[in-house]
This record gives structure tokens, C-alpha cells and sequence, in this order.
């Protein structure tokens, strides 16, 4: 389904970004705002990148219109490698849903089940994916954090074995693997957050399947690109980019109160296009943190 929309999967912008020692940006959407500046960003860098919609997005809008959305995002910037990608899919119906509807790439995050039920829980997916080309993405250890509808408590939270990594990997036969490292999604308490750095080396040393890195909002710009030189091949940004839009929305409500003695500005478009320029330029910023500029 997702060829003919014109999609790459995420295995395949994954493979070249390893070969070439570079990370392909992840970033969520929801809206057409969202999206707008994603594809304006990665259009003007001419950079990969992959279209996050996580579980979450799809309950919200409709995975049908999520899917539209990317496939007009496609057709107005054609020379764009992108792919279609369910972030965190909780089970195997969203998975199926996704792929049937045209995604080229899903994750199935079973990582909260012991390592066994992980494996079983990501193999169904994998078999059902790969009939139609789709990549998957799976998840071993735990991200402290919160994102949508996934929250794991720092006592619930757990580093990725490297000796299991390879393991999870051969038994399920995902085409990507989310480690835990000392990331976490949504807000670090902390300007400098943990990066486990030889954690990463050893993985990396023990299994050749592309390493993506969840919960990357916050990490600072030397961390990052220490990480996607050592061999993380996508990393995901959701939370700055919500920062900077409610940023903007804050800003342009507060110039503009309501007041019964003058007019307001209450036009959506208005309202929303500093929103979307903010994503742009956060995700600008990414891109060439992560070094996949000028990779089209």
C-alpha cells in the first residue's frame, strides 16, 4: 500500500543513515500544522525524515486522516524521502490498521512485558509487516517518561542488555531497534541528562541492526551527535517541538487579549502560523545536529 504513496521505509533511510554514519530525525504530528513543519524543514535541508504519528495521534484524528495528510505532504514536497511511522503502537490491531492504511514503517512497543512476551508480541507484527514490505521497530528496556499513552515511573524504568539486545532482535526479527540508554521521554529534571555511552558501544558492538533513540527532546547537541556517530541511526523529537508551539500560541494570546473596546484577532490561520514557523526552526536545528542535511 504505501509504494504507491511514494514512502520509503524507515529500514531503508535507517540503513543509509548507518553506512553513512549520520541519524534521520523522527518527528511527532498531529495536525496539519505539525506536519507543515516538518516537511518545510526537512524540504529546506534537503534532509530524509520520518512522519511520527504516535497511537495516541491516531485515536485523536483518525489514522485515516493522519495518513492523507502525509500522503499531501509527499505530493507537495516529492523530492523528500520520508516515511510513514506509527510511534508506539500498543498492539497488534494498531499495527495492522496502520499498515493496511498505508504506513510503511510501525512500531510495536511491547517493552513492558518480561523479554519472552516481548519477543512473541513484536514476531506477530514482524510477520504480518513483512508481507507487505513495512518495516518494524521494536522496543527493549524501559524509557522513564511520559508520552500519550505511554508512562513508565523511574522505578519501572530499566537500561537495554546489550547480551539481550541480540537475542530480542534475532527472535523477533525487527528491522530497528529503541534502546534505553538514560533517555526518557517527555521533560528532563535536568540540563544535562545521563547518556550511557559505552551501554551504546556494547549494543552497538552486538548486533548490526539500526539503534534508534527515543525521548531525544532535551538531550544537548554535543550528546546527540556523539550518539549518532557511535551508531544511533533515528532519534525521535516530540516535546520541543510541543514546547515551541505552545510557546508561539501563548505569545500571540497574550498580545492579543479579548477587550470589548477594540477588535481581535481571532483568525486560526493567524493564530497558528508562528506555531508552525516555531516547529520549522526547532526542527531545523535537528536536522543538523543529527547530520542528514544535504543526504537527498
Amino acid at each position: 500500500m504505501f509504494k504507491k504513496y511514494g514512502f520509503k521505509t524507515t529500514k531503508e533511510l535507517e540503513v543509509k543513515a548507518t553506512k553513512e554514519n549520520y541519524a534521520v530525525g523522527a518527528f511527532n504530528f498531529n495536525n496539519l500544522e505539525q506536519i507543515l513543519g516538518i516537511i518545510k524543514a526537512a524540504a529546506e535541508l534537503n534532509s530524509p525524515v520520518i512522519l511520527a504519528a504516535s497511537h495516541g495521534a491516531t485515536k485523536y484524528a483518525g489514522t485515516i486522516f493522519l495518513v492523507h495528510l502525509a500522503i499531501a505532504a509527499k505530493k507537495k514536497f516529492p523530492n523528500v524521502e520520508m516515511a510513514l511511522h506509527l510511534d508506539h503502537g500498543l498492539d497488534f490491531s494498531k499495527c495492522k490498521e496502520c499498515i493496511d492504511l498505508g504506513f510503511s514503517s510501525v512500531m510495536i512497543d511491547a517493552s513492558k512485558y518480561p523479554l519472552e512476551e516481548n519477543i512473541k508480541k513484536c514476531k506477530e507484527v514482524v510477520e504480518y509487516a513483512h508481507k507487505f514490505g513495512v518495516s518494524v521497530e521494536g522496543e527493549l528496556g524501559r524509557l522513564y517518561g511520559v508520552e500519550d499513552e505511554v508512562n513508565v515511573s523511574e522505578a519501572e524504568s530499566a537500561m537495554t542488555d546489550p547480551k539481550e539486545a541480540e537475542i530480542f532482535i534475532e527472535k523477533s526479527g525487527i528491522d530497528s531497534l529503541a534502546i534505553s540508554i538514560g533517555n526518557s521521554h517527555g521533560l528532563y529534571k535536568t540540563d544535562n541528562p545521563f547518556i550511557d555511552f559505552e551501554r551504546l558501544k556494547e549494543i552497538k558492538d552486538c548486533v548490526s541492526t539500526p539503534l534508534v533513540l527515543h525521548g531525544a527532546s532535551g538531550i544537548p547537541e554535543d550528546s546527540i551527535r556523539k550518539a549518532c556517530k557511535i551508531g544511533i541511526s533515528k532519534v525521535n523529537i516530540d516535546t520541543e517541538c510541543r514546547l515551541a508551539f505552545r510557546r508561539e500560541i501563548d505569545k500571540f494570546i497574550h498580545s492579543n487579549p479579548f477587550d470589548d473596546h477594540k477588535p481581535i484577532t481571532y483568525d486560526p490561520r493567524k493564530i497558528l502560523t508562528p506555531a508552525l514557523e516555531s516547529i520549522t526552526e526547532v526542527i531545523k536545528m535537528k536536522i543538523k545536529w543529527f547530520g542528514s542535511g544535504n543526504k537527498l
